[in-house]
């Protein structure tokens, strides 16, 4: 008898992280989202808009935790979606992915580090 691999008994390999993975997008993309609504209501009903305006819409100590969620959640959405570039198609070397993606977490980390000491500043 030949097994096939069809049907409910089929042997599933892989790294198995997919649907995490699309669901991580889904969600750092709707939090992303709604935080634009909300800056863009910000923007829409306020009258000063001047830099000084901008520095007390920051300076509030609630929009800078959510801007910096979002900001976490922006560069989660950015390594899910470059590792799976690197893993689609860097596929002659596995040392060559593995360099592109520590040179990617690196990337990241500074970029948050610097988007803390942005937000921090106001």
């Amino acid at each position: 008898m030949a097994n096939n691999n069809i049907g409910p008994k089929r042997l599933v390999v892989g790294a198995s992280y997919g649907l995490r993975d699309w669901l991580a997008q889904r969600v750092t993309a709707i939090i992303m989202a709604l935080y634009t609504v909300i800056l863009l209501g910000l923007f829409l009903t306020g009258t000063n808009f001047t830099q000084a305006g901008w520095a007390g819409i920051f300076a509030m100590q609630w929009f800078k935790l959510a801007t910096f969620s979002v900001v976490i959640c922006l560069l989660y959405h950015a390594w899910v979606g470059m590792r799976d570039i690197w893993m689609d198609y860097v596929t002659h070397s596995v040392l060559l992915r593995l360099v592109f993606q520590v040179a990617t977490i690196v990337w990241l980390i500074a970029c948050a580090g610097y988007a803390a000491q942005i937000l921090w500043r106001v």
